[in-house]
């Protein structure tokens, strides 16, 4: 059997496109044999003829059948060409681009293997091939379109799961913000409440201070009361210098407080954690940004 290297499929097209050209060839020749008939029948009625008789039915038949050839031949191009553009938009709609090569229409090897393949193949298969319909051409190398269609799915799965993994990424990296932030938030209350704890202490300890003042100066005034009634008002008078101390040592203390509080502010260590809790804020309005960012893609 002649092989023209297609598949089943694509030889079975060649065959039906071979009978096209070969049942078109019959017409053809019948047509010129035709006009041979003609001839016989309209002109060669006389037993002898003059050499110009001769030379012009021969150039009369000549030019029909010179006309019936140049018609089959330009409506072979045309169908070829037909055909060829069945090829080409079949093609064009899954993005091929074809390419014929004309030098190989004269290749003789393949000419020959050809008109074999046309006794043969061509023959066995005429008689079985009679009674079926001829099909639609089938769109050529279909599984390109499959490949390219998975080539782009796979490209976009893998972009997809880089941008899961950068948004993992920022997600871990948001995490660990929010958990420093709040260790710096903890510290920093850690640190207010030592010292709040250490001001009270202070605190206490100067109004024990005073209160045991006070109490000594009024077991004083006591003492002294019972001792003697002259010395009353200068007891009174240093029970109120007393009060009066009290309440400026009090005013003091508020404002020792107060001054306490600001140095307090203007510490580095309290600087340095506002600086952090700045750096922090800034740092997670980035992250919710970029988060956003992706959230919305």
């Amino acid at each position: 059997m002649a092989e023209l290297g297609f598949n089943e499929h694509h030889q079975n097209e060649v065959i039906n496109y071979m009978r096209f050209a070969r049942s078109k060839r019959v017409q053809r020749l019948k047509t010129i044999d035709s006009c041979f008939e003609d001839l016989k029948e309209s002109r060669l009625v006389e037993e002898t003829f003059t050499a110009d008789e001769v030379s012009d039915m021969l150039e009369g038949l000549q030019a029909v059948v010179r006309g019936e050839v140049e018609m089959e031949l330009i409506n072979t191009t045309h169908t070829n060409v037909l055909l060829l553009r069945q090829l080409f938009s079949q093609a064009e709609k899954y993005y091929l681009k074809l390419q014929t090569d004309v030098s190989e229409l004269e290749n003789r090897e393949l000419l020959e293997q050809v008109a074999e393949f046309e006794k043969t193949d061509f023959k066995t298969t005429n008689k079985t091939s009679q009674d079926v319909s001829k099909p639609k051409l089938a769109p050529l190398n279909e599984g390109g379109v499959s490949e390219l269609l998975n080539k782009e799915i796979a490209r976009l799965q893998e972009e997809n799961d880089k941008l899961k993994a950068r948004l993992k990424t920022l997600e871990s990296q948001a995490t660990s913000a929010l958990d420093e932030k709040s260790k710096v938030e903890q510290a920093l209350k850690d640190l207010q409440r030592v010292q709040t704890d250490q001001q009270f202490t202070r605190r206490s300890q100067e109004i024990t201070d005073l209160e045991g003042t006070v109490e000594t100066l009024r077991e004083d005034f006591q003492k002294s009361l019972s001792a003697t009634t002259a010395s009353q008002k200068d007891l009174q008078d240093n029970l109120v210098a007393a009060k009066h101390d009290l309440l400026r040592v009090q005013e003091q203390l508020a404002l020792a407080e107060k001054e306490l509080e600001k140095k307090f502010q203007q510490t580095a260590a309290y600087r340095n954690m506002k600086e952090i809790l700045a750096k922090k804020n800034e740092q997670m309005k980035e992250i919710r940004k970029k988060l956003q960012k992706y959230e919305s893609e």
